[in-house]
């Protein structure tokens, strides 16, 4: 399983203890995430390739591997399985990141742009990169869900600590100075893939309408709900074994608001691998 940009692999705790009954889960934290040590390397979706074909070999995993993953993950995992594509036996793309997400980039939105645009988010990570944790913690006041709230307590513990560490804004900067290329760099690879495939989508009405109560103009929110949509559906293109699903009451955080229907698309996955 492969976690959003500055995402923790936590978030999935629940998830992780009822697939882990009858299936191996891997998952890890990429350079700058967690407890993962990062210096001055180059923070993009080939590097998570190699990291994670490293960690398959140290691991000692022969078998093909189901790729599951969330936002930012997804577009590492189209980079591994174009570059891979003998290792792989499906995919769960969940909200996936679009090698197409320049195309949201044209869209007319200022209200929107206002606090979202890279510019901005490279010059925020840029300023906490440079804090100590405990100065990054008064300004950042990590928080959790309701949902994320029910996790053990040191679960919830790391969860927090996890957001006030400067290496992750460290990496979040690189990883946003990469991903447009990284798009591209994936685009190239024209790789005809047969695997099974679930691309996970969230509700795009529910998105509207919870964006909408912090006074955002839903008309605007409309027109980048209806192209992110139609991101995800062409990720139905990678592979001709595919299909696309729209997790109702759902944000982007398929996996924290909507966890039975991630859990049943990764069963499906698997059974039709077995």
């Amino acid at each position: 399983m492969l976690t959003g940009m500055g995402c923790s692999f936590d978030e999935w705790y629940n998830i992780t203890q009822a697939l882990g009954e009858t299936n191996r889960v891997v998952m890890f934290h990429r350079p700058g995430l967690g407890e993962s040590e990062i210096s001055n390397e180059v923070r993009n979706t080939e590097a998570v390739v190699e990291e994670l074909n490293d960690l398959l070999s140290v691991l000692g995993v022969i078998e093909q591997i189901i790729l599951v993953d969330h936002s930012y993950g997804g577009l590492c995992v189209q980079h591994f399985v174009k570059s891979y594509p003998k290792k792989v036996a499906g995919i769960v793309l969940v909200d996936s990141t679009s090698v197409d997400l320049e195309e949201l980039d044209t869209l007319d939105l200022p209200v929107l742009d206002e606090d979202e645009t890279d510019k901005i988010w490279l010059e925020k990570c840029k300023t906490y990169a440079s804090m100590e944790q405990e100065q990054l913690r008064g300004i950042v006041n990590p928080t959790l869900s309701e949902k994320l709230n029910l996790v053990p307590k040191e679960i919830k513990q790391r969860l927090l600590d996890f957001q006030v560490r400067p290496s992750l804004y460290k990496a979040m900067y690189s990883e946003i100075s990469n991903w447009k290329q990284d798009a591209k760099v994936i685009k190239s690879l024209e790789t005809t893939l047969h695997v099974p495939l679930i691309v996970i989508g969230r509700d795009k009405e529910f998105s509207i309408k919870m964006e909408a109560q912090s006074g955002l103009p839903e008309e605007k929110l409309r027109i980048f709900e209806e192209k992110w949509q139609e991101l995800i559906i062409k990720q139905g293109k990678i592979s001709n074994n595919s299909i696309i699903v729209f997790a109702r009451s759902s944000s982007h955080s398929i996996h924290i608001d909507r966890p039975d229907i991630f859990i049943q698309s990764v069963s499906d996955i698997v059974n039709k691998c077995t």
